[in-house]
């Protein structure tokens, strides 16, 4: 069940929140090892302008969404 703003009313999910953010920065410098040259250290996977330069540059690599690089 979805709760609105529930990072700000439970703990559990604040706490939750936060593993899944660092879970996802660990994962991403991971894959900057893996697949150099999309800075996923640093734009975390996020489509930033950046990370969308170097997919153009580089094509996409296996982590890629499908869907989302049909609006690149």
């Amino acid at each position: 069940m979805p709760i609105v703003k529930g990072d700000a009313k439970s703990l559990s999910i604040a706490a939750a929140s936060v593993l899944a953010k660092v879970t996802r920065d660990h994962m991403m410098a991971e894959y900057e090892e893996m697949f150099p040259g999309y800075g996923f250290a640093r734009h975390k996977g996020y489509g930033t302008a950046a990370h969308i330069q170097a997919i153009r540059r580089l094509g996409p690599c296996p982590i890629h969404r499908r869907s989302f690089l049909k609006n690149i």
